[in-house]
Protein backbone atom coordinates (compact mmCIF):
# COMPACT_ATOMS: atom_id res chain seq x y z
CA UNK A 1 0.00 0.00 0.00
CA UNK A 2 1.37 3.42 -1.10
CA UNK A 3 2.24 6.25 1.30
CA UNK A 4 -0.92 8.33 0.33
CA UNK A 5 -3.27 5.50 0.53
CA UNK A 6 -1.95 4.82 4.11
CA UNK A 7 -2.54 8.45 5.00
CA UNK A 8 -5.98 8.63 3.14
CA UNK A 9 -6.64 5.18 4.94
CA UNK A 10 -5.99 7.33 8.71
CA UNK A 11 -7.61 10.62 7.73
CA UNK A 12 -11.04 8.40 7.00
CA UNK A 13 -10.40 6.36 10.17
CA UNK A 14 -10.61 9.92 11.85
CA UNK A 15 -13.96 10.59 10.31
CA UNK A 16 -14.85 7.60 12.42
CA UNK A 17 -13.11 9.39 15.63
CA UNK A 18 -15.26 12.47 14.71
CA UNK A 19 -16.68 14.52 17.87
CA UNK A 20 -20.16 13.84 17.15
CA UNK A 21 -23.46 15.76 15.84
CA UNK A 22 -25.68 18.52 16.47
CA UNK A 23 -28.64 17.96 16.26
CA UNK A 24 -31.50 19.20 13.60
CA UNK A 25 -28.50 19.29 10.90
CA UNK A 26 -27.81 15.50 10.03
CA UNK A 27 -30.30 12.51 9.74
CA UNK A 28 -31.22 11.08 12.75
CA UNK A 29 -29.09 7.86 12.08
CA UNK A 30 -25.85 9.70 11.51
CA UNK A 31 -26.64 10.94 14.79
CA UNK A 32 -27.42 7.41 16.15
CA UNK A 33 -23.99 6.39 14.81
CA UNK A 34 -21.81 9.58 15.61
CA UNK A 35 -23.50 10.21 19.10
CA UNK A 36 -22.12 8.22 22.20
CA UNK A 37 -19.18 6.54 19.72
CA UNK A 38 -16.63 5.35 22.59
CA UNK A 39 -15.54 1.78 20.35
CA UNK A 40 -15.67 0.43 16.97
CA UNK A 41 -14.32 -2.92 15.29
CA UNK A 42 -15.06 -4.80 12.61
CA UNK A 43 -13.75 -6.70 9.09
CA UNK A 44 -13.44 -4.72 6.20
CA UNK A 45 -12.92 -5.00 2.65
CA UNK A 46 -10.71 -2.25 0.91
CA UNK A 47 -10.71 -1.03 -2.71
CA UNK A 48 -8.99 1.55 -4.68
CA UNK A 49 -10.49 2.64 -8.44
CA UNK A 50 -8.17 4.99 -10.00
CA UNK A 51 -9.77 7.66 -12.37
CA UNK A 52 -10.38 5.30 -15.25
CA UNK A 53 -11.99 2.41 -12.93
CA UNK A 54 -9.28 0.15 -13.02
CA UNK A 55 -8.93 -1.48 -9.90
CA UNK A 56 -5.81 -0.59 -8.22
CA UNK A 57 -5.78 -2.83 -4.98
CA UNK A 58 -8.12 -4.65 -3.05
CA UNK A 59 -7.71 -5.48 0.64
CA UNK A 60 -8.80 -7.52 3.49
CA UNK A 61 -8.35 -7.34 7.50
CA UNK A 62 -10.18 -5.99 10.57
CA UNK A 63 -9.74 -2.85 12.57
CA UNK A 64 -10.77 -1.33 15.98
CA UNK A 65 -11.17 2.08 16.73
CA UNK A 66 -11.58 3.65 20.19
CA UNK A 67 -11.61 7.85 20.61
CA UNK A 68 -10.28 9.86 21.06
CA UNK A 69 -7.39 9.37 18.69
CA UNK A 70 -6.78 5.82 18.42
CA UNK A 71 -7.27 3.18 15.90
CA UNK A 72 -5.10 0.12 14.96
CA UNK A 73 -6.04 -1.77 10.96
CA UNK A 74 -4.32 -4.71 10.56
CA UNK A 75 -4.27 -5.78 6.66
CA UNK A 76 -4.33 -9.49 5.84
CA UNK A 77 -4.71 -10.03 2.43
CA UNK A 78 -3.01 -8.91 -0.51
CA UNK A 79 0.11 -8.40 2.06
CA UNK A 80 0.47 -8.13 5.67
CA UNK A 81 0.63 -4.63 7.16
CA UNK A 82 -0.61 -2.54 10.64
CA UNK A 83 -1.42 1.07 11.07
CA UNK A 84 -1.69 1.63 14.24
CA UNK A 85 -2.47 5.55 16.05
CA UNK A 86 -1.32 5.26 19.66
CA UNK A 87 -2.70 9.05 20.02
CA UNK A 88 0.33 11.15 19.14
CA UNK A 89 2.18 9.25 16.44
CA UNK A 90 0.93 7.27 13.59
CA UNK A 91 3.01 3.85 12.98
CA UNK A 92 2.27 1.80 9.70
CA UNK A 93 4.36 -1.58 9.98
CA UNK A 94 5.12 -3.23 6.39
CA UNK A 95 6.08 -6.94 7.45
CA UNK A 96 7.25 -8.30 4.23
CA UNK A 97 9.69 -4.73 3.72
CA UNK A 98 10.31 -5.02 7.83
CA UNK A 99 9.75 -1.67 7.91
CA UNK A 100 8.39 0.96 10.50
CA UNK A 101 7.50 4.01 9.36
CA UNK A 102 6.57 6.80 12.07
CA UNK A 103 5.00 10.31 12.14
CA UNK A 104 3.27 12.31 14.72
CA UNK A 105 -0.46 12.00 14.09
CA UNK A 106 -0.75 15.90 13.29
CA UNK A 107 1.76 16.05 10.98
CA UNK A 108 0.34 13.71 8.78
CA UNK A 109 -3.12 14.72 8.71
CA UNK A 110 -2.25 18.39 9.07
CA UNK A 111 -5.01 20.80 7.18
CA UNK A 112 -7.37 18.17 6.27
CA UNK A 113 -10.65 17.94 7.18
CA UNK A 114 -9.84 14.50 9.24
CA UNK A 115 -7.73 16.57 11.18
CA UNK A 116 -10.50 18.93 11.89
CA UNK A 117 -12.63 16.70 13.16
CA UNK A 118 -10.05 14.54 15.94
CA UNK A 119 -9.93 18.28 17.08
CA UNK A 120 -13.99 17.82 18.68
CA UNK A 121 -15.90 20.05 15.74
CA UNK A 122 -18.99 18.98 15.02
CA UNK A 123 -19.50 17.26 11.14
CA UNK A 124 -21.56 20.53 9.85
CA UNK A 125 -18.81 23.06 10.73
CA UNK A 126 -16.00 20.80 8.59
CA UNK A 127 -18.46 19.49 5.88
CA UNK A 128 -21.22 20.53 3.50
CA UNK A 129 -24.06 17.27 4.42
CA UNK A 130 -26.61 16.25 1.73
CA UNK A 131 -28.67 13.37 2.65
CA UNK A 132 -28.34 11.15 -0.84
CA UNK A 133 -31.83 9.31 -2.05
CA UNK A 134 -33.54 9.80 1.53
CA UNK A 135 -36.37 7.30 0.34
CA UNK A 136 -34.25 4.06 -0.13
CA UNK A 137 -33.53 1.61 2.42
CA UNK A 138 -29.87 1.85 2.45
CA UNK A 139 -29.56 5.38 2.88
CA UNK A 140 -26.12 7.50 1.92
CA UNK A 141 -24.74 11.07 3.31
CA UNK A 142 -22.28 13.09 1.06
CA UNK A 143 -20.05 15.15 3.42
CA UNK A 144 -18.32 17.81 0.98
CA UNK A 145 -15.10 19.78 2.56
CA UNK A 146 -15.55 23.06 3.25
CA UNK A 147 -11.76 23.52 3.41
CA UNK A 148 -9.87 23.29 0.09
CA UNK A 149 -7.08 22.93 1.13
CA UNK A 150 -7.23 18.84 1.64
CA UNK A 151 -6.80 15.99 -0.59
CA UNK A 152 -9.93 13.97 -0.14
CA UNK A 153 -12.50 16.24 -2.06
CA UNK A 154 -16.13 13.98 -0.79
CA UNK A 155 -16.81 11.61 1.78
CA UNK A 156 -19.93 9.12 1.16
CA UNK A 157 -21.35 7.15 4.12
CA UNK A 158 -23.83 4.19 3.63
CA UNK A 159 -25.95 3.20 6.23
CA UNK A 160 -28.47 0.41 6.64
CA UNK A 161 -30.74 1.85 9.56
CA UNK A 162 -28.25 3.18 12.04
CA UNK A 163 -25.71 0.58 10.65
CA UNK A 164 -22.74 1.74 8.90
CA UNK A 165 -22.35 -0.32 5.86
CA UNK A 166 -19.64 1.69 3.90
CA UNK A 167 -17.11 4.63 3.72
CA UNK A 168 -16.07 5.98 -0.06
CA UNK A 169 -13.62 8.42 0.22
CA UNK A 170 -12.68 11.07 -2.99
CA UNK A 171 -8.97 12.06 -3.38
CA UNK A 172 -7.82 14.64 -5.61
CA UNK A 173 -6.47 12.62 -7.72
CA UNK A 174 -9.64 11.34 -8.80
CA UNK A 175 -8.94 8.10 -6.63
CA UNK A 176 -12.08 6.08 -4.86
CA UNK A 177 -11.20 4.06 -1.69
CA UNK A 178 -13.92 2.30 -0.30
CA UNK A 179 -14.35 0.36 2.82
CA UNK A 180 -17.02 -2.25 3.11
CA UNK A 181 -17.81 -3.42 6.66
CA UNK A 182 -19.02 -6.82 8.26
CA UNK A 183 -19.20 -7.65 11.66
CA UNK A 184 -19.45 -4.11 13.08
CA UNK A 185 -19.36 -4.05 16.86
CA UNK A 186 -19.85 -0.67 18.41
CA UNK A 187 -19.06 0.37 22.05
CA UNK A 188 -17.50 -2.98 22.69
CA UNK A 189 -14.92 -2.94 26.05
CA UNK A 190 -11.57 -2.92 24.12
CA UNK A 191 -7.78 -4.02 25.38
CA UNK A 192 -5.81 -0.43 25.76
CA UNK A 193 -3.57 -2.75 24.41
CA UNK A 194 -4.28 -2.95 20.54
CA UNK A 195 -3.39 0.57 20.26
CA UNK A 196 0.32 0.53 21.55
CA UNK A 197 3.22 -0.15 18.75
CA UNK A 198 6.30 -1.89 19.81
CA UNK A 199 8.63 -1.78 16.50
CA UNK A 200 10.11 -5.74 15.92
CA UNK A 201 13.33 -6.01 16.57
CA UNK A 202 14.32 -6.97 12.97
CA UNK A 203 12.50 -3.62 11.91
CA UNK A 204 13.87 -0.68 10.12
CA UNK A 205 12.30 2.44 11.60
CA UNK A 206 11.64 5.27 10.04
CA UNK A 207 10.67 8.38 11.13
CA UNK A 208 10.18 10.62 14.60
CA UNK A 209 10.03 8.38 17.22
CA UNK A 210 11.27 10.63 19.92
Amino acid sequence: MNTFTCRLTAAVLYLLLAAGVQADSEPDYVQDFFNELLTLQADFDQQVIDSEHNIQQSSQGHMWIRRPGRFRWDYKTPYRQQIVADGERLWSYDEDLEQVTVQRVSEVLTSTPAMLLSGEQPLEDVFVIEELAPGDSVRQVLLTPKSADSNVTAITLQFDGDTLLSIQALDTFGNTTTFSFTNLERNRELDPGIFLFKPPANADVVGDTG
